[in-house]
């Protein structure tokens, strides 16, 4: 298994979920000193030696070109890829003094996940088709005017992960698509509870990957504004418009 953005918050508690269940882990982050950090922590709570950590940012073009080149020559089989890796810089669309941060959300969100599915789509065709999970956010379905940059490139990475599963279905890969709402994680520490703790999204996705169950919406808010959106989407948007940069 091959997972992104695991120095820390969801990304770690997933692949430690994985490592429990004895999975192979290739774990991929641009923060070193935590990255490896994690990959000993996992190694230490679940006994399981299986697991390296490799620097790459994925919104760069050769560091990818090297991950992929690294994976090729040293594993024999990729079953499930993992496109967590992901940035929030919690800005408005107007509000932003310039477009600098919603391009980098572009860049990380949007541009690093297709980048990691078409470096991997076949490697995981090789080995009986496998299954591409994109961590999303349910602001992929809505705005929320506070992070607005960041629901726009949440909303075009949901367009591209039903894009890539349509392509990747004749190969037989799963393409999953994960919309929690607040996980209590670094990236939300300045987010207003309720949060939902991350292992409790590691399960969802667990079971996921299982099931091959292609959308899920882990936790109450998330579950909440899914059917609120199904209702009448105009009511949450209004609500959610309540919610203004400062």
């Amino acid at each position: 298994c091959l997972i992104t953005g695991t120095a820390s918050g969801m990304g770690r508690i997933a692949a430690k979920s994985l490592a429990e269940k004895g999975a192979t882990l290739i774990l991929v982050d641009f923060d070193t000193e935590n990255g490896l950090a994690a990959r000993d922590e996992i190694i230490e709570a679940t006994g399981n030696n299986s697991i390296e950590y490799i620097d790459c940012d994925v919104s760069s073009f050769s560091q990818l070109h090297r991950l992929s080149h690294h994976i090729h020559e040293h594993y024999s089989r990729l079953d499930v890829l993992i496109n967590n890796a992901g940035i929030s810089h919690v800005a408005g669309l107007i509000a932003a003094k310039t477009l600098d941060n919603a391009r980098a959300e572009m860049e990380t969100n949007y541009f690093g996940t297709l980048a990691m599915c078409r470096s991997f789509a076949p490697a995981l065709r090789s080995n009986g088709g496998g299954c591409i999970v994109n961590m999303l956010s349910v602001l992929s379905r809505v705005t929320l005017p506070l992070m607005g940059s960041l629901c726009a490139s949440k909303a075009a990475t949901l367009r591209l992960t039903q894009g890539v599963r349509a392509e990747l279905t004749a190969q037989n890969t799963t393409v999953i698509a994960v919309m929690p709402g607040a996980v209590d994680t670094q990236m939300t520490k300045d987010f207003p509870p309720p949060k939902m703790p991350p292992k409790e999204v590691a399960e969802a996705v667990m079971e996921a990957i299982e099931t091959g169950t292609e959308e899920i919406y882990p936790g109450d808010m998330a579950s909440g504004l899914s059917q609120g959106l199904a209702h009448d989407p105009k009511a949450v948007e209004k609500e959610l418009a309540a919610f203004l940069p400062s």
